[in-house]
């Protein structure tokens, strides 16, 4: 257990954010089943190492909530009262996002748009996302490629789970500022955006936002005072949880109803969160390599659809087929994933995040 008080950092969400990203990866491994005429002889279970990672391999898309209620939690224990004091600027405070997001996404775009019109030259077809146009070009040059209902995914199309979490930071970012960071606020936002999900669960932004949210009143409920006075009976109440539900959930079969499934994992992730950010204890020794794991979650988020792009072309061009069943070639593919999200975070990430910041407060 963690000394009394609130963390310093928060290496077990860390732990969870790599836990998230590397299953954003397992469910994305299908890609690599598809042709011109969409996913080919595609089967869930034939996929490598199946039985050993059957739950990433059939639920790894919802990944992307995790990754919503993490920055939920980090935004509000980090920015919520420095921005409802105003002491962060909301020019700061977007400087910042944009630095940390922009470049590599812009990147990734020219990258996948090159790499696409080779993929295409080559197939006839472009690879698991279509609607490569000068339209959803410019969506994504803005980062504004998934906030209406009617675009399709385009490019990168890993980026529209960001996409739509930018306008979760503005929101964020004006209800803290002008109406300020009362606790009901955070419930009205999460009941509303809950409401609006349930009637309309064809727009993700609602589910966005109840994620975010959630997160975040996760971490303020943690930093009250009452909260902390009783930390450690919380403590073992929350473990208690994260073992028990899932056997309890699947018992009942609880799972069987999306809405039900989706309300469980929500609240559940909070408590994860809660958890590992508040009663972890990671020794001294492994804290760097806990951080450089968090620290390369975007960039493999980014790049491995790249990645996939580049092995289809290469092997179209030789006339081979993606040996994608092999278990060799599975650990090959992973790791060169993670491989090259490191080399990518040093540098080219944080190159651009320092010149970006730097040149603001030499010219702002």
């Amino acid at each position: 257990m963690l000394e009394t008080g609130l963390p310093q950092k928060l290496l077990g969400l860390e732990i969870v954010r790599f836990g998230a990203a590397v299953a954003v990866l397992f469910w994305h491994y299908q890609n690599l089943w598809w042709t011109p005429n969409g996913l080919t002889g595609f089967s869930r279970e034939a996929q490598p190492l199946y039985r050993y990672f059957a739950v990433f391999y059939e639920f790894g898309l919802y990944g992307v909530q995790v990754f919503w209620s993490i920055s939920g939690y980090i935004f509000f224990w980090k920015y919520r009262d420095a921005v409802a004091e105003r002491r962060v600027s909301g020019k700061i405070f977007f400087l910042l996002r944009f630095s940390r997001l922009y470049p590599l996404h812009l990147a990734t775009l020219f990258l996948v748009g090159t790499l696409q019109t080779l993929y295409v030259h080559l197939k006839g077809a472009p690879f698991v996302y279509g609607n490569n146009d000068p339209f959803h070009f410019v969506l994504q040059l803005f980062m504004a490629s998934n906030w209406s209902p009617f675009v399709s995914s385009s490019f990168n199309g890993p980026i529209w789970s960001v996409s739509i979490e930018l306008l979760a930071y503005v929101l964020f970012f004006l209800v803290l500022r002008y109406l300020g960071s009362s606790l009901v606020w955070n419930a009205l936002i999460i009941v509303a955006a809950g409401i609006a999900y349930l009637v309309v669960s064809h727009l993700p932004i609602f589910q966005c936002i109840v994620c975010f949210y959630v997160g975040g009143m996760t971490a303020t409920l943690a930093g009250l005072p009452a909260s902390q006075r009783h930390r450690r009976l919380i403590g073992v109440i929350s473990f208690v949880v994260l073992i028990g539900a899932p056997i309890l959930g699947n018992v009942l079969g609880l799972c069987k109803s999306k809405q039900v499934a989706q309300i469980a994992a929500i609240v559940y992730t909070a408590i994860l969160l809660y958890f590992m950010a508040n009663h972890f204890k990671l020794a001294a020794r492994f804290e760097s390599v806990v951080q450089a794991a968090g620290n390369m979650t975007y960039s493999s988020y980014l790049i491995h659809f790249p990645l996939q792009l580049c092995i289809a072309i290469i092997c179209g061009f030789v006339g081979w087929s993606i040996p994608k069943e092999s278990t060799t070639f599975f650990w090959l593919y992973m790791g060169s994933i993670l491989i090259l999200a490191a080399f990518i975070f040093r540098w080219f990430e944080m190159p651009c995040q320092k010149l970006i910041r730097n040149r603001f407060r030499r010219t702002g």
